[in-house]
């Protein structure tokens, strides 16, 4: 008789990764030497990684998600991985994502750079180079890291997708990130976003001045059954709030984000300015 560890789900995302595997591969009638051989791995090393004694890679991750089936969903081991990793980073942003992944409306507000979910590969890839420059990641990290990024962008792709509102401040669309080519693909990956049924896209001009109510990222999430999140987040942590006063004083003030803002087809046309050179 083969004994059989008891995991315990609550003892951390490790522990929480490895009784997913186990779920999911008992739930096939899988053995650990099955899932092995499915995804090219030795039955010790997935034993490992079910009781939580081997941190899992991105490349097991996608591995396991092509053999459950799980990949671009909101079960996907990838995305797991990608919980893992930087919840070591920013306090809340694990749960952030998966609630991220469910939300049926999203608010964002950004300063600086374009919001994750609307960057293209070639500017998280841009972003991403700095960081390796200044030796803040290595090269693997960098690539593991906008690996990440379009896993959740490829979250929100469902039969009915999120409806996404989007404030950048104008730094955003000024900031030039990876060259002029970089940008120019970035900027029309903006006014494609703005032509979706499902999305509304605003630029808040420099001239509104102390009339911008907030000085950092701010995300707000609306979930199916009507609840909301905020989620905010610095340079080294982030912070999700589900406090109902908190979250509607936040939701207030991103609508008076919204009016001191440009409409949309304003926004859309600072943009196009911005491609052909103009200032």
């Amino acid at each position: 008789m083969v004994n059989v560890k008891e995991l315990n789900p609550e003892a951390g995302p490790l522990a929480a990764f490895g009784a997913r595997v186990r779920s999911a591969r008992e739930a096939r009638g899988w053995l650990q030497d099955e899932l092995a051989e499915r995804i090219g791995y030795s039955g010790r090393h997935i034993s490992a990684i079910e009781t939580g004694r081997k941190p899992p890679t991105l490349r097991l991750s996608r591995s396991l998600d092509e053999a459950f089936g799980f990949a671009g969903t909101t079960e996907s081991f990838a995305r797991g991985w990608g919980e893992i990793r930087h919840g070591s980073l920013l306090e809340g942003y694990p749960e952030y994502v998966g609630c991220e992944a469910r939300a049926v409306e999203l608010r964002m507000f950004q300063i600086g750079v374009i919001p994750g979910l609307l960057q293209t590969p070639a500017y998280a890839r841009a972003m991403e180079e700095g960081n390796v420059r200044r030796g803040t990641l290595t090269p693997e990290q960098a690539d593991e890291r906008v690996a990440v990024l379009m896993d959740r962008q490829a979250a929100l792709v469902r039969p009915r997708p999120p409806t996404m509102l989007v404030v950048m401040d104008e730094s955003c669309v000024r900031r030039p990130i990876g060259g002029a080519e970089v940008m120019d693909e970035q900027l029309r990956h903006l006014v494609k976003f703005a032509q979706l049924p499902n999305s509304m896209l605003q630029v808040a001009p420099y001239d509104i001045g102390e009339r911008r109510p907030f000085n950092l990222p701010i995300n707000l999430l609306t979930m199916s059954d009507r609840s909301m999140i905020a989620y905010a987040e610095s340079q080294a942590q982030g912070h999700l709030d589900r406090e109902a006063t908190f979250v509607l004083s936040v939701l207030s003030a991103y609508h008076q984000l919204q009016a001191e803002s440009l409409s949309q087809a304003e926004s859309v046309a600072m943009i196009e300015q911005l491609r052909k050179g103009a200032p």
